[in-house]
């Protein structure tokens, strides 16, 4: 099925979107109303959608912003799941909770879909696409849910929203372990991060294109958008060469993917619209840090001089 015949909607770019700053970070201090119309005046010059990955705070003042402003950007809003169960696996020093912390996040997790429920019925118009947990199901997560929890998640979101519904996650445990929830979502969301892969930039885009399609010709009765994609502009090393981060690395890919999105008519959310400082380790190289568009000073990098896409 074709991407605009799904969502009644023109395909277009689509951007990550967490306006985090210095000294901000999810549960503590958050953007200014200021702040963040500065940030989506600034995303509107080149996206037509926006992710957002939690019901919370920060959410809340975009959507509001969103409808007084009048900006021109349609949203994409999950409800964000923290682990249930746990994952020795886990590729860090994580994964692994006491029974009180996995049953409060369950408790946590129902409220973010009641939450996800409440503000999807609060927006129909500007909130165009659900999803219900990120990166839950994939094998080094820290925050490991179930493939049956996540789809009664799922099954309750679908029988009181509009919108249509997915779960976004790496593309690899789509070819596997969540194979039961392609029957109950209404599109794939897939991350594809060729850089994670260890692959050079000339391989970026084939490596993408790929994935993509490893995915699309398993289920080729589901739409396929690809929810995050990115290249960071530093690294310290750790998972990442830090040869392979790099500002032209970045402008290449993002201009090459945009290219086949548009060409191939599939949604792309770009990873991400600003570097957020309040990611990863202490390590100021740390490639968490550093997959935005912008620095965390809202300037430009050198992916966004003459390259808008927006049509």
């Amino acid at each position: 099925m074709h991407y605009d015949q799904f969502f009644s909607i023109q395909a277009g770019p689509g951007v990550c979107y967490s306006g985090y700053r210095v000294n901000q970070y999810p549960g503590g201090p958050v953007p200014t109303y200021q702040e963040v119309k500065e940030d989506l005046l600034l995303v509107a010059q080149h996206f037509s959608y926006i992710r957002l990955y939690s019901v919370d705070e920060h959410t809340k003042m975009v959507l509001e912003l969103l409808e007084k402003e009048d900006i021109p950007l349609k949203v994409m809003i999950g409800a964000y799941l923290e682990a249930e169960v746990n994952n020795p696996n886990c590729g860090w020093d994580a994964g692994v909770y006491p029974p009180e912390i996995l049953k409060a996040n369950a408790l946590k997790n129902q409220q973010q879909v009641n939450d996800l429920i409440q503000i999807a019925g609060q927006y129909p118009a500007r909130i165009f696409a659900l999803a219900v947990g990120n990166e839950a199901c994939v094998s080094w997560t820290d925050h490991l849910v179930t493939v049956e929890k996540i789809k009664a998640y799922v099954l309750a979101v679908k029988a009181q929203c509009i919108q249509p519904v997915t779960v976004c996650d790496n593309y690899v445990p789509w070819l596997d372990v969540m194979q039961p929830l392609v029957a109950c979502v209404d599109f794939i969301a897939i991350h594809t991060y060729p850089v994670w892969e260890y692959q050079e930039i000339d391989n970026a885009l084939a490596v993408t294109q790929s994935d993509y399609k490893k995915i699309s010709d398993k289920y080729p009765n589901v739409p396929v958008i690809i929810t995050e994609a990115g290249w960071p502009t530093q690294a310290n090393g750790s998972g990442i060469p830090v040869h392979f981060a790099h500002p032209m690395a970045q402008k290449t890919y993002y201009q090459a993917l945009n290219r086949w999105a548009l060409e191939s008519q599939v949604l792309v959310f770009w990873f991400e619209a600003f570097d957020e400082p309040w990611k990863g380790s202490d390590d100021p190289a740390e490639p968490e840090k550093h997959w935005g568009l912008y620095t965390v000073d809202r300037k430009p990098k050198r992916v966004l001089i003459q390259a808008k896409y927006k049509r």
